[in-house]
């Protein structure tokens, strides 16, 4: 088998797993935010494999177009991706929509207008086209380790890595490989690397073979994806599937900790520290946390006690005077900023708003934060 002939097969392979991959994503998690970028970027990383075929683009006619949007705006749904996967309250905002679509339309321009035509304008475009996937590698790396001491989610800590490590080293040597290469086609995921074609389409291969076979193997207790509406399961779970029983023993230390010590208002509490005192080992700290009292992230345990106690302070009338912030400090927030939008997401009111209306009307504040938290 030539060069030529294994590239394709490989690049066959990728693409196969792809489609899998979106596919199956979708089907098992409808309305996950995160589910719905990763098949969007499997589908990118498909049509990327079959822009930066050789000969593929003069081939492909009008389907270079497409095809080159979705592979020039996949660097930008992989940082998304990699923000709506490692923070389970990211929720993407228009001008993130408006964003990719700019991407996606540069590229289509260029597959259907610049490139064919050899327009002088192809070079400096293609040259925005090649560098920008360096910065969206690097945002999405740079998201990953700075989430990753708080993630409670084993599989989720230990995909992050690959995945990061992984996309992020093939988008900055394929951009590199493509501003340094010749190119018959102009720049771009069509660009032509010469002999780097083959170890392009293994790397492809190798990274889209990793994240399926994780993605689709993970579940129950452990599941890499958040979903706020779980659907009723139909049928009773298979033996093993459920998270192992949290060990009562540690339970009451961990609430004495939080309850009666108040760990929670220290600042700068990271769970290794928490892991000492306990004298618990840190993974098993993580997975009591995770599996034993259903939190994916440690800072949401940690707020979890801090709105509690903000929450029973700004309802205190003997604390009317207090000013927000001090409470808010009190608690364990490390500013105003932070603590407003936990409180908001939490009871779906700002703490002025809550404080006024549990002074005015004590019962009916709480009711509305439960319904808003807890909604039916």
């Amino acid at each position: 088998m030539n060069a030529a002939a294994l590239d394709l097969f490989l690049r066959g392979g990728v693409v196969s797993l792809l489609v899998l991959l979106a596919g199956r994503l979708l089907a098992a998690y409808p309305r996950v935010t995160a589910a719905r970028l990763g098949a969007l970027f499997a589908m990118g990383s498909a049509a990327y494999a079959l822009c930066s075929l050789p000969g593929l683009h003069a081939a492909a006619g009008l389907w270079a177009g497409p095809l080159m949007g979705l592979a020039t705006a996949n660097s930008f749904v992989f940082w998304l991706f990699a923000c709506s996967l490692f923070d389970d309250a990211f929720r993407p905002r228009p001008w993130q929509g408006l964003a990719w679509l700019a991407l996606a339309g540069m590229g289509m321009t260029q597959g259907l207008v610049l490139v064919p035509g050899h327009h002088p304008a192809a070079g400096p475009l293609g040259l925005v086209l090649d560098l920008q996937p360096l910065a969206w590698a690097g945002l999405a790396a740079w998201q990953a380790m700075a989430t990753a001491a708080a993630d409670l989610v084993e599989p989720r800590r230990r995909l992050r890595l690959f995945i990061v490590a992984a996309a992020a080293l093939h988008s900055t040597v394929t951009a590199l490989a493509t501003l340094a290469g010749p190119s018959t086609t102009g720049r771009g995921p069509a660009a032509s690397a010469g002999g780097g074609n083959l170890l392009d389409a293994a790397g492809l291969l190798t990274i889209a073979g990793v994240i399926t076979w994780s993605l689709l193997r993970v579940g129950g207790g452990q599941a890499l994806f958040h979903d706020p509406c779980p659907p009723v399961p139909t049928a009773p779970p298979a033996p093993g599937s459920e998270p192992a029983a949290a060990d009562p023993i540690w339970v009451t230390a961990l609430e004495r900790a939080m309850r009666l010590d108040r760990a929670y208002r220290r600042d700068g509490l990271t769970i290794g520290q928490l892991a000492v005192e306990l004298g618990l080992p840190e993974y098993r700290l993580r997975r009591l946390i995770n599996q034993g009292l259903g939190h994916r992230n440690f800072n949401a345990f940690l707020n979890h006690y801090r709105l509690a106690e903000a929450k029973a302070a700004l309802a205190d009338p003997a604390q009317a005077e207090v000013p927000i912030l001090t409470i808010a400090l009190d608690a364990g927030f490390g500013s105003l900023g932070p603590f407003n939008r936990a409180f908001k997401a939490d009871t779906g009111l700002t703490p002025g708003d809550y404080r006024r209306q549990a002074l005015a009307e004590p019962s009916n504040v709480v009711a509305t934060a439960s319904r808003i938290s807890n909604p039916a």
